[in-house]
């Protein structure tokens, strides 16, 4: 194995993890602020509220996330009411749609985890707080929401380590990531060995580092459920 042009080439990956945590800290963002709301809506009893939640949540973990690259990407542009709205100036490049397809599919998921923490919120710790007299909006501002944030934290930092890995699927709509910076390294000098490495070596170091956030977070918020 020779890492010369890789060494000498190192910028396009630097470049490439700029944009790899750029996509995901973006979609992860916009997807759990898009989820909280959702999830919410998800555990009402009224099928006007949680049907369409549970349609949007089906359909985007239901499909692979690089059929939704693809139908965001290339399908849009075949309706014309699309290429007149005001959006097209967005959907029409590759980074917007990346974005989109990354923020609907976390949230699909995210809205998954949260709504089974909400459901599964201790009945003693709702009984208590009705006891001291807490509306509902308080019961969710105070006890359910804060609880279920907390007890999702295991299920949720797997998501976005599984949103980090998926995040490669960038370089198929023509985005230089960290995948794209192995691609073009593998099509200039023919190295797929040392090219794509090199890529798993930064996926490797990101991923240890969000298992070590994640590990501290949870012994943090999670204390109270230690034996």
């Amino acid at each position: 194995m020779d890492f010369t042009a890789i060494i000498e080439n190192i910028n396009l990956y630097w470049g490439g993890l700029w944009l790899t945590l750029q996509l995901v800290s973006l979609s992860l963002l916009l997807g759990i602020l898009m989820a909280i709301p959702c999830a919410l809506l998800a555990t009402a009893k009224n099928p006007f509220y949680s049907l369409p939640i549970f349609t949007f949540s089906y359909f985007f973990r239901g499909t692979p996330l690089l059929i939704q690259i693809y139908l965001i990407y290339y399908g849009l542009g075949q309706f014309e009411w699309v290429k007149n709205s005001m959006f097209w100036g967005i959907l029409r490049e590759a980074y917007w749609c990346a974005l989109l397809a990354f923020t609907l599919n976390t949230a699909a998921y995210t809205i998954e985890i949260l709504r089974g923490t909400i459901i599964t919120t201790p009945s003693g710790e709702i009984e208590a707080a009705r006891a001291f007299g807490m509306s509902q909006r308080l019961l969710y501002q105070r006890i359910i929401l804060p609880s279920a944030l907390r007890r999702a934290l295991p299920a949720y930092g797997n998501e976005v380590i599984f949103m980090l890995h998926a995040s490669s699927l960038a370089s198929i709509i023509t985005l230089v990531d960290i995948t794209g910076a192995a691609r073009i390294i593998n099509a200039r000098f023919y190295m797929p060995y040392e090219a794509f490495l090199t890529a798993a070596a930064f996926y490797l170091v990101l991923t240890f580092m969000l298992v070590f956030l994640f590990k501290q977070l949870e012994k943090h918020w999670l204390a109270y459920l230690r034996r």
